[in-house]
């Protein structure tokens, strides 16, 4: 099971209302996936800035404490269970490094200049309630409703998950080879928290777009490399994109305007977008990339 949806805005008189449209689009599926929910916002930026997602309790006292270690500003947004932080880019790793040693309670579970991430055990009406999801602006979003299959129902387990700056993925399937391609990305140098399938999919990505690959090419590689059913959804600073595995037994269906591009596990996630009647809806082809990218 487990439902994705996305939402890639071309039309920027559009963005006040994306966290309000994934919201809803979100909670359609419910049924798909009602033990965790997350969901990731691209947002305005700021240029040589770096914003950490980071889960865990925690007060404003915090951006305070930091921002004395760093000798720098440092601003925080905090949601419910989790804090927005944004640093200067080149102090982004002391940042990290004093997370690390002085609050190992808090979690930073993304990264980048424009992403915002946030997850949580519960039904995805719950969790988007919690963080505000309808209140929020951005230019594309992609969301997750989980019904765990290959590890616990956590919020660790929860998606997106990220492993590269501004890198996100959501991942309806599992996949046979994640053990040993684990094993391959861990000395070049990617990290993982948890034992997720998923994650290991979002670190090969990470890994491919490092070296230069363009998120196309990364997908297109991953064809090759990676064996099980999956249907991706991916989120990167200005880009969005999706994928079917060649055999793409995982149900999928995109619409397509002048104002946007959206995808669903299933039609009624699509059927409340605005001029959904006049879109192109269409289901994505198997082994097929399919990416909208920004200016």
């Amino acid at each position: 099971m487990c439902g994705i949806v996305g939402l890639f805005l071309k039309d920027k008189a559009l963005e006040p209302e994306l966290g309000g449209l994934i919201a809803q689009m979100l909670v359609k599926m419910t049924d798909r996936g009602p033990d965790s929910a997350g969901f990731a916002v691209y947002r305005d930026g700021e240029a040589g800035k770096v914003k950490l997602s980071i889960r865990g309790e925690a007060s404003d006292e915090v951006a305070k404490t930091l921002s004395q270690a760093l000798g720098a500003p440092v601003t925080c947004e905090a949601r419910n269970s989790h804090l927005v932080v944004t640093v200067a880019q080149d102090q982004e790793a002391a940042a990290r490094a004093w997370l690390a040693a002085e609050r190992p309670d808090l979690v930073v579970i993304g990264a980048g200049r424009r992403i915002e991430l946030y997850k949580e055990i519960g039904l995805p009406a719950d969790v988007a309630k919690r963080f505000d999801l309808a209140g929020m602006s951005g230019s594309h979003a992609i969301g997750h409703t989980r019904m765990a299959t290959e590890s616990a129902v956590t919020t660790d387990g929860a998606h997106p998950f990220s492993t590269g700056p501004d890198q996100c993925l959501v991942h309806n399937g599992s996949l046979s080879n994640h053990r040993s391609l684990r094993r391959m990305l861990e000395p070049k140098g990617i990290r993982f928290a948890t034992d997720n399938d998923s994650e290991v999919a979002a670190g090969y990505l990470s890994w491919k777009l490092r070296d230069g690959a363009s998120l196309a090419g990364a997908l297109e590689d991953s064809l090759n490399d990676l064996d099980g059913f999956f249907t991706f959804v991916i989120g990167t600073e200005n880009g969005f994109a999706v994928l079917r595995d060649p055999i793409a037994c995982k149900p999928a269906v995109m619409a397509e305007t002048d104002q946007y591009v959206a995808f669903g596990s299933e039609y009624r996630v699509l059927s409340d977008l605005p001029g959904i009647s006049g879109a192109h809806v269409f289901e994505p082809e198997p082994a097929r990339v399919y990416a909208w990218e920004r200016a």
